[in-house]
């Protein structure tokens, strides 16, 4: 299990879900790690596991929203590690909810910094980190919604993950003679807090409805969506750039 033989990886959003799992999986494939989220707590003892099983991990906390946090990020892995030859840019959330009548302007730009702007934001200090080392892969956690299909209530949410597909084209292609692949990973519901089938009193009708909407009738397990990050981001996806990979259990083709 050396899928990643000694990269350094930057993983955001680390604390829980999709980021956790790739964390450690990423940490099992022989990956050095950069780890951050919000919740600081959560992060020390991602650590604390990821050590345990030997692995080589350093946490910094703070906002994808803030330039600072990223260029720390960089830094970090730079300093402790050498440089940086992954980025799992997994971060974010739906925010603002509801029509789009009823959504501020606030709630909208904070929607949009948070799965837009941090996009660019990580990308900016990401790239050069790369081009240093000759190369390397950038993924950001995108989604089905506003790709394949449009929910109502979730404008904000899918007009910034749309945006941040269209950044990730032009990301590939200029970043492409660099021997930097850059992508988006598309997933379904995914079994982690933030799904409405973990919502306390979640009704079995809830449930039932949201994993209904995939072919596999089923949501992922965060596991899951980690194994597709780690193709993206190791050499078996080498010739893979530009690309929006769904993992999404077949919720965009399903019409039963």
């Amino acid at each position: 299990m050396n899928n990643l033989n000694g990269k350094i990886a930057i993983v955001t959003g680390a604390s829980a879900g999709i980021g956790r799992a790739a964390a450690k999986l990423f940490a099992a494939e022989d990956a050095k790690l950069v780890v951050t989220a919000r919740r600081e707590v959560e992060l020390r003892l991602l650590v604390e596991e990821i050590e345990a099983d030997g692995g080589e991990v350093v946490a910094v906390a703070g906002d994808i929203r803030d330039e600072e946090l990223h260029r720390s990020l960089v830094e970090t892995a730079t300093r402790r590690f050498g440089g940086l030859d992954i980025a799992f840019n997994n971060a974010g959330g739906t925010g603002a909810y509801g029509c789009l009548p009823d959504i501020s302007l606030g709630d909208w730009r904070d929607t949009v910094d948070l799965n837009l702007t941090s996009g660019f934001l990580a990308a900016k200090h990401q790239a050069p980190a790369m081009i240093a080392r000759g190369g390397g892969s950038i993924i950001f956690t995108s989604t089905f919604v506003g790709h394949t299909a449009g929910m109502p209530g979730l404008g904000a949410y899918a007009a910034s993950k749309a945006g941040l597909m269209g950044l990730v084209q032009v990301l590939a292609a200029e970043l492409g003679p660099k021997n930097i692949r850059v992508n988006a990973l598309l997933p379904g519901g995914v079994d982690t807090q933030a799904n409405p089938i973990n919502f306390p009193g979640a009704a079995p009708e809830t449930v039932a409805f949201i994993n209904g909407l995939h072919a596999l009738k089923r949501v992922a397990q965060p596991e899951e969506i980690a194994k597709v990050a780690l193709f993206l981001g190791s050499d078996m996806a080498s010739f893979v750039t530009g690309s929006t990979m769904l993992a999404d259990g077949g919720v965009s083709i399903n019409r039963t």
